[in-house]
């Protein structure tokens, strides 16, 4: 943490030239109306280009997301580019979601990429990320920026930054761009003045392309066509998803979505929420009023950049039910691979793809269906590169991550809502079809391979003294492990930081095939594990929690699940989290 010196200095050096007057007088008012704290707070470090890229709070400051802090991530990145493709014309794709400044903060990095002589394919308007990633592929650009704070409140924006795969950057690039950002050590140093003629507007042409490689995922579409009275709802919670999620619908043959149209205007205030988060049960409250009004079956609604997507369905009582991003993704990947064995597509080529600390009801589903399941850490760019690891040696079929991100065909290497929309709704149809619903499908997946249930839980801890506290639970965990959860010996630890699986009952270490990640995993004999992470985009510690058990009878269902749900609130409470 900066001591006052130093944010006074840095205070003082942001109310003179080269700061613009606009920004100088930014700082004059948080001088005069802030407290002390929120100036600390803007001031008191650099806001860190982490290796996705730039997530923070709007206006003036070191720590906050800003003309000069956008700048500075922007040419670190463009002086990479120009070192690892020196005899190129470089090319970068650029988007931006509806945040607040979205479109000021999207040109002045498409100056300064053009102003370093680099060509920027700009979106017209807003556009969901997975369609940035497309794009990047699409027109073999070398990178790409995605301005967007995907579901953080509307205070805060970012800067996603991606790789010549389409996939967010990861090692080597993600660590080198870091130091080329680091290495500026003032705004004289960055390049604001663009080149127009090295701008080029981009839209319709992308959609189109992008929305034919939607459709190609599909696995049943005769059936779409048959149950195209499918009564569905669909918000995009005044995010980039407004114009794609519909259209890839409407493309799959559907002709009854109905529109939450209080929330597709575009707005970074996010009025009709207190979160734009399709996790929170909030957040869909008006879709599902609406799914009242018209009787639907099915209720979507994505984030505001359009790469994660939450539903609730129509249960078995007439209730409206919401499902977690493990239940949506287990009814998902089990669509899509039980279509792709229904139709003999499978060559044993095959693979799936999730993240630790997702349902490891996917990692059974897979074995049995004789597909291969990787895991990879937490975030969707390790997914996707994978992918491009894989990329012409196995056939990659669905990937996901228990966040509500998911994906369904190779054409992006990120998490997409307008796929999985598209194939979510498709899957209802295929249920209705066989006079099944969403609820049916879900029991009999776990009649089949077991109940799972998970739950997550989180606590913000806001600033340095929050960073401390988290960054001393961690070590307490890591260095005091637990013994037993909910009466079961723990019989292995993974510290993905150290990079060792350790046997706590004879302390013999294994060495963990994953990059470094401050990630703790508690596992006991039956297979419940516990799970410890600080985010990576947010100041928070996450704990992710999963039990099982055998489901025999259909109609033990509820009552599975409330004993499951109990042995989660015993363990939460056990390990002080809950």
């Amino acid at each position: 943490m900066g001591n006052q010196n130093s944010i006074d200095r840095k205070v003082k050096e942001w109310l003179n030239e080269p700061y613009d007057i606009e920004t100088r007088e930014e700082v004059k008012r948080m001088i005069k109306n802030a407290s002390a704290d929120e100036i600390t707070d803007a001031f008191y470090k650099d806001l860190e280009f982490g290796t996705g890229g730039l997530r923070g709070i709007m206006g003036p400051g070191t720590n906050r997301i800003n003309k000069y802090t956008l700048g500075k991530a922007t040419q670190g990145l463009s002086n990479y580019l120009k070192k690892s493709f020196p005899d190129t014309d470089i090319s970068i794709a650029l988007a931006h979601d509806n945040r607040n400044n979205a479109r000021e903060f999207a040109n002045i990095v498409a100056n300064v990429f053009s102003a370093n002589g680099i060509k920027v394919y700009f979106f017209e308007d807003l556009r969901p990320t997975p369609e940035l990633s497309f794009a990047i592929r699409h027109l073999n650009c070398q990178s790409g920026v995605m301005l967007t704070a995907s579901h953080n409140p509307r205070e805060y924006s970012g800067y996603k930054a991606y790789w010549s795969d389409g996939g967010q950057v990861v090692s080597p690039h993600d660590k080198n761009i870091i130091e080329e950002v680091n290495a500026i050590e003032n705004v004289d140093a960055i390049d604001f003045v663009g080149k127009p003629e090295l701008i080029e507007f981009i839209g319709e042409e992308i959609d189109r392309a992008f929305l034919q490689k939607v459709s190609e995922a599909s696995v049943y579409p005769e059936v779409c066509k048959k149950q195209s009275d499918l009564r569905m709802v669909f918000s995009p919670i005044h995010g980039a998803a407004v114009d794609m999620v519909p259209k890839a619908i409407q493309n799959a043959g559907f002709k009854a979505l109905h529109l939450v149209e209080e929330q597709c205007t575009p707005d970074g205030d996010f009025p009709t929420v207190i979160y734009p988060n399709p996790e929170e049960e909030e957040a869909l409250t008006m879709a599902i009023e609406k799914a009242k009004e018209v009787d639907a079956e099915l209720v979507m609604a994505s984030d505001p950049d359009g790469d994660r997507v939450g539903i609730a369905i129509k249960a078995n009582n007439g209730a409206y039910k919401l499902l977690n991003g493990n239940q949506t993704a287990s009814l998902l990947f089990h669509y899509v691979m039980n279509g792709w064995k229904e139709k003999n597509l499978l060559s044993g080529n095959e693979y799936i793809v999730k993240t630790i600390v997702t349902s490891q009801l996917l990692d059974k589903m897979a074995k049995e269906m004789g597909i291969q399941c990787y895991n990879t850490l937490t975030g969707f760019k390790f997914i996707g590169n994978l992918m491009t690891a894989l990329e012409c040696k196995e056939k990659f079929l669905v990937g996901g991550e228990e966040s509500y991100g998911y994906l369904i065909g190779d054409h992006v290497r990120d998490k997409d809502a307008v796929v999985s929309c598209a194939l979510i709704a498709e899957m209802a149809a295929w249920y209705k079809e066989q006079g099944k619903s969403l609820e049916d499908g879900l029991i009999d997946i776990y009649q089949q391979y077991g109940f799972f249930k998970e739950r997550l839980i989180s606590f913000t801890k806001k600033g340095p003294q929050g960073a401390q506290e988290i960054s001393d639970m961690m070590e307490n965990f890591r260095s005091k492990p637990p013994q037993s959860i909910d009466g079961e010996e723990v019989v292995s630890m993974n510290d993905f930081l150290n990079g060792f699986e350790k046997n706590l009952t004879t302390g013999v270490k294994t060495k963990l095939d994953f990059p470094k990640s401050n990630v703790l995993q508690f596992v006991t004999a039956s297979g419940c594990m516990v799970s410890a992470r600080p985010s990576g985009t947010e100041p928070k510690i996450k704990f992710y929690f999963s039990v099982n058990t055998p489901l025999d009878d259909k109609s033990d269902y509820e009552e599975t699940e409330a004993m499951l749900e109990t042995k989660i609130n015993r363990i939460a409470g056990e390990m002080g989290v809950s």
